[in-house]
């Protein structure tokens, strides 16, 4: 199929073509600077327009007019001109209910193209969106969530209003979706009606900022980001893409000795810690038990001897582990465990416990193998 998008180069615009594109669609680009012959020939080679181009901050009010109801007259005045008939989707906004310049230019858009379809038989999907956030959208510009994710990342102070009401969120690529199943004729939609995206994904301004700053936070303390929960998993992937490019890299802190190191990578309450810890050769790290903890080690690089000991019994288990054969070794409570760099070059192990480390209550008691 080929699409048309209007409106390519923007947030919205750039995430559709994609997903468009993957799906193994052909897509035409036009922006409301395009020649007027350019446009004339994408509306005509299309076999579906997607109208996302439009305005909603201008330097004057006739610019929503221009922006927002002209381009859509123009898509209509050729499609009349050619009589061809091709679906077509229109991006309004839930601000189309409201009497200021920019809703009103919005209700003008909707109220001709379903006049269009009355009188031509023109299939059309009006879309009222709202509070859309995601991957490539733009601080100031898009959205609040833009705003807070761009200013968060590099430390820049953000203004809010303790008093703002919960506010609905949508997730650029469920609307994307949403568009795409119009797209290719597997959505029930009734093309008569506003069209709106569902979401469940409720909140404030401030329960934003701060969800954003524990994202920050998190390089700090570790923390693995609760994927969960939807919302939160799709805007810790939205702050992610308005890191500084110069920034995508954090450093561990590192607690070394002459046995080597230890160093904590992520933590979690409910998934417990991951850890690399390297050995030295012929270092042995451990000598002690657990009585509810649990771990699993990994030898990634070098040659390690696990042994065991039931703290009750004589009897030695021992486990040879190395790099060339990746097994995991667990590590069950009640048994006094180390582990020995039996190679000639440093051991890196990776390490999982089930719990985060809590130097008040360490569950570890010293006693050798």
């Amino acid at each position: 199929m080929i699409v048309l998008i209007t409106g390519i180069n923007g947030f919205i615009g750039k995430n559709l073509k994609t997903m468009l594109l993957e799906r193994g669609h052909e897509v035409l680009g036009l922006d409301k600077d395009d020649e007027p012959y350019t446009w004339k020939e994408y509306v005509n080679k299309a076999d579906f327009i997607v109208h996302l181009a439009g305005v909603n901050r201008p330097l004057s009010k006739e610019e929503f007019v221009d922006g927002n109801v002209n381009t859509i007259v123009r898509v209509v005045n050729i499609l009349k001109d050619s009589k061809r008939i091709v679906p077509i989707i229109l991006s309004s906004s839930v601000q189309a209910i409201y009497d200021n310049p920019y809703g009103k230019s919005k209700k003008a858009a909707e109220d001709y193209l379903f006049n269009y379809q009355r009188t031509n038989d023109n299939p059309v999907f009006v879309f009222r969106f709202q509070n859309v956030f995601g991957k490539w959208s733009r601080p100031n510009y898009n959205s609040m969530v833009a705003t807070f994710c761009y200013n968060i990342a590099r430390g820049i102070e953000i203004n809010i209003n303790d008093a703002a009401p919960k506010i609905n969120f949508v997730y650029i690529d469920d609307l994307c979706h949403e568009l795409i199943s119009v797209i290719e004729g597997t959505s029930k939609r009734d093309s008569k009606e506003i069209q709106y995206i569902p979401t469940d994904y409720n909140y404030t301004p401030r329960e934003i900022a701060n969800l954003l700053y524990s994202f920050k936070e998190s390089r700090n303390d570790l923390s693995i980001i609760d994927q969960n929960d939807a919302f939160i998993k799709k805007l810790y992937a939205t702050y992610l893409s308005f890191l500084p490019e110069n920034d995508f890299s954090y450093k561990l802190v590192s607690h070394a000795d002459q046995r080597g190191s230890f160093t904590e990578i992520l933590k979690s309450d409910d998934r417990g810690q991951f850890s690399l810890n390297i050995i030295e050769p012929n270092v042995t790290k451990g000598n002690h038990y657990h009585h509810t903890k649990n771990e699993k080690f990994l030898v990634i690089k070098g040659k390690c001897i696990i042994s065991f000991r039931k703290i009750d019994s004589d009897e030695i288990l021992t486990y040879e582990v190395n790099d060339k054969t990746l097994e995991v070794v667990d590590i069950p409570p009640g048994y006094t465990h180390n582990i020995k760099n039996i190679g000639e070059e440093r051991a890196y192990v990776f390490m999982w416990a089930n719990e985060k480390f809590d130097k008040e209550h360490p569950d570890t008691t010293y006693l050798e193998v």
